[in-house]
């Protein structure tokens, strides 16, 4: 798996922490169930299958202790489930889950007896979270080949620590600027003197045209067009330029209430720009952030006993900017990873989705005195 700090493209000048991953916050855990299966012409209930799960973890059990959350859509085409409960308390009560469009539901399912298994006879409630991007043109996505167990093997493979990245997961069968896409993640940890917080992102990146891609400002898309490396056929009808989602997740712990998570999910969609995608009408893009520098938040009817008053913490807002940059930064290289990490993909009826070549993006960028030949 190669990354772009691998490769000596350092995107912005905030550090990384030690993973350079959303698993950087303390507590957040991240893991992956990948399906890959069959080959040749699509049959549909057979495959070929190239799909699975991501679920991310914010804390120990988010089921019982939720932590501030916000959103943000940049463009709606897409589903994020659970997002009216975020906007309206502004807690994040459950795991994350990610898949392909139509697996959104059996995820979401999943999570839920998920949370009834781990309090046996107390009645649970729970609007869980799961995102999706649509994985059409590699696979045999109305063949609903996601079930329970692969959402309970990743929920039980979550791990703090390095995070796999490109054809895993959720992100699997994933497209991104015409190369091959999926998961991605990058961190940043500010300064102590702004509070030495951590900041991951983690996203399941599905879109873009190839000729907006930009890394570092650099127009990579155009550097390497499809001429040169092919975009992937779509099958059936044809799409508009541009069609695709992205998953974004930024996770923090610095003392932030639910308002200032809803401004971190959209600092995201700047990193997405920052890498070409413009969120297009057949795009969906959408954001949630989490902060867990405010702990011991009740669990509200599930948690019993809940007390009159609740101590917090916030950050005031003129301290938050450097939250905005570490998000920004975090985003756009998650991207990169997602790209860098994908290896080349053949999926339903031979349809191939390359991955972004790295000796290529080097030239390309040394071009322009940008990547490791600038330093």
């Amino acid at each position: 798996m190669v990354r772009a700090r691998e490769l000596g493209i350092a995107i912005g000048g905030m550090t990384p922490g030690r993973w350079n991953a959303i698993t950087d916050v303390p507590g957040v855990r991240v893991g992956h169930t990948t399906l890959v299966e069959g080959e040749g012409p699509l049959v549909v209930g057979r495959g070929p299958i190239r799909t699975g799960v991501t679920v991310v973890l914010p804390n120990g059990d988010a089921w019982w202790e939720p932590v501030f959350a916000g959103c943000h859509r940049l463009n709606g085409n897409g589903e994020l489930t659970g997002l009216e409960w975020i906007r309206e308390s502004g807690l994040l009560t459950s795991p994350i889950g990610i898949t392909n469009t139509h697996s959104v539901g059996v995820v979401r399912d999943a999570l839920i007896a998920d949370a009834v298994g781990r309090r046996p006879g107390t009645l649970a409630w729970a609007l869980p979270v799961v995102g999706e991007t649509w994985d059409g043109v590699l696979n045999d996505i109305d063949g609903f080949h996601v079930r329970t167990e692969h959402a309970r093997a990743a929920l039980a493979a979550a791990s703090a620590g390095p995070v796999a990245e490109g054809n895993v997961g959720g992100g699997t069968g994933m497209i991104c600027h015409g190369f091959k896409g999926g998961i991605g993640t990058a961190s940043r940890v500010l300064d102590a003197a702004d509070g030495g917080y951590a900041v991951g992102v983690l996203v399941q990146a599905n879109h873009g045209r190839r000729a907006r891609l930009a890394i570092e400002g650099v127009p990579v898309g155009a550097a390497i067009p499809a001429a040169e490396v092919p975009v992937p056929a779509t099958p059936g009808a044809s799409l508009p330029p541009g069609s695709g989602s992205i998953i974004g997740i930024v996770a923090t712990d610095a003392p932030l209430l639910p308002h200032q998570c809803t401004r971190l999910a959209q600092r995201a969609a700047l990193g997405v720009a920052r890498v070409g995608g413009a969120g297009e009408n057949s795009s969906g893009d959408l954001f949630l952030a989490f902060a867990t520098g405010n702990r011991g938040l009740p669990a509200g009817e599930r948690g019993g006993g809940t007390p009159r008053t609740v101590g917090l913490t916030m950050l005031p807002g003129e301290a938050i900017d450097p939250l905005f940059y570490a998000v920004i930064e975090a985003t756009e290289e998650a991207i990169v990873n997602a790209l860098l990490a994908a290896e080349t993909m053949t999926g339903r009826d031979g349809i191939t989705a390359h991955r972004l070549p790295p000796e290529r993006l080097l030239e390309a960028m040394a071009k322009y005195g940008r990547g490791p030949a600038a330093r």
